[in-house]
């Protein structure tokens, strides 16, 4: 087992307007906010964003790798700080850091460090895994 401070996994994920549809498509959220410029620029934000679902699925997977088994995470929780704003030309990127944040009898906590643009994107991103 790693130890605390470790570094156990690191991906950046490009997310285009194409990621969106797709997402969108398979969950069912077609909030205009996550396709539209002129609807996300109507209710006052900063150009079409990536859902929050998407969001923490791509931050937690990065860990599975490391796991083996996604079966191993016991709980996941986050707080949004800031969206993740998808440019139509270029896109955006989420980079993913995960952090053995803690280890305990049988499970340990990985802390998500996410960002996009140099932005933090989520808060207390914190995955409790079981132990193999």
């Amino acid at each position: 087992m790693n130890a605390v401070g470790d570094v156990v996994a690191a991906r950046t994920v490009h997310l285009t307007r194409e990621s969106l549809v797709r997402y969108a498509g398979a969950s069912g959220d077609f909030n205009p906010i996550h396709y539209r410029d002129d609807i996300a620029a109507e209710v006052g934000l900063p150009g079409v964003l990536a859902h929050g679902m998407l969001t923490m699925g791509l931050a937690v997977e990065t860990i599975v790798p490391w796991l083996g088994d996604a079966g191993r995470i016991l709980d996941y929780g986050v707080r949004f700080k800031n969206p993740v704003v998808v440019d139509p030309e270029s896109g955006a990127d989420l980079t993913v850091t995960a952090t053995v944040g803690a280890i305990d009898d049988g499970s340990a906590r990985i802390d998500l460090t996410v960002t996009s643009a140099e932005t933090t994107v989520l808060v207390k991103a914190q995955v409790r895994v079981a132990l193999a």
